[in-house]
């Protein structure tokens, strides 16, 4: 079970099942101090850790770990009330040896089989990916 508690203003910590905390915070102008993520923000964050956790663990089975690893996220929002995600775009970037085809299947595997945040928010919004080599 997840507990969220009111911290004051608009400040929320949410308490995890696996025992982690997870503060979110809103902009000053809508009465917030600006102290933390905003709640859509953290759903970004969720998606990314999640496709992340995902490719890593496929590379290092396939023996092919890179040397480092990030992804960016860009997005679309609706204009109007409730402003979800329409379109979000995940460049995964690889550094070091990794073999393409490896980065891709296991790109792949964690956007169809196994990221439950993506197949979550694909409900909803358009979710493409591009992959990216760096030495």
């Amino acid at each position: 079970m997840l507990t969220l508690n009111w911290s004051g203003k608009m400040k929320f910590t949410a308490h995890t099942e696996s025992n982690h905390e997870v503060v979110m915070d809103a902009y000053t102008d809508v009465g917030g101090e600006d102290s933390a993520a905003r709640p859509m923000e953290v759903l970004l964050a969720a998606l990314a850790g999640c496709t992340a956790m995902d490719v890593i663990s496929i590379l290092e089975k396939m023996k092919t770990t890179p040397r480092d690893f990030k992804i960016e996220i860009s997005y679309t929002k609706a204009k109007e009330h409730p402003k979800v995600y329409t379109d979000i775009h995940l460049k995964y970037i690889f550094y070091g040896n990794v073999p393409k085809e490896n980065a891709e299947k296991a790109v792949n595997l964690s956007q169809t089989k196994y990221c439950s945040v993506s197949a979550m928010l694909r409900k909803a919004a358009n979710i493409t990916y591009e992959l990216v080599f760096e030495s």
